[in-house]
């Protein structure tokens, strides 16, 4: 069985986006994160090292928002799974990261992708051929 530990609208300001104006300008950006981990070890030893440390994870997921540009939702997604997963105790984790001030032309309240990714499971466009 898997325990999940859980940040929810986790939020910096990014200059991600294809136009211009999103770069230039920049805007929020809200990131939720979910991480697989077996609590046993740390609940029994009551040991930080033996779990994620939510607090340094939460920091390092601003640090992905606000690092260098990137066009697309999806590459910001996978540079935080990664860091993520960088945890010795991640086993998996899902990343949505939300755009709610996108540039779309009608009302909308939300607009985000959501990814799920595994320790040691390859990216389908880092597969061998």
């Amino acid at each position: 069985m898997r325990d999940t530990i859980r940040l929810t609208g986790v939020r910096a300001r990014g200059h991600h986006g294809v136009f211009d104006h999103e770069r230039a300008d920049g805007q929020d950006f809200v990131v939720d994160v979910a991480v697989e981990v077996d609590a046993r070890a740390a609940a029994g030893t009551d040991d930080l090292d033996a779990t994620v440390h939510y607090g340094v994870l939460a920091e390092q997921v601003v640090a992905e928002i606000e690092r260098d540009p990137v066009d697309l939702i999806e590459t910001l997604a996978e540079r935080i799974a990664a860091a993520v997963l960088g945890h010795r105790a991640a086993i998996a984790t899902e990343v949505t990261v939300h755009k709610p001030q996108a540039p779309i032309t009608v009302p909308f309240t939300d607009v985000s992708i959501t990814i799920r990714r595994t320790r040691g499971a390859a990216l389908p466009y880092e597969e061998e051929e």
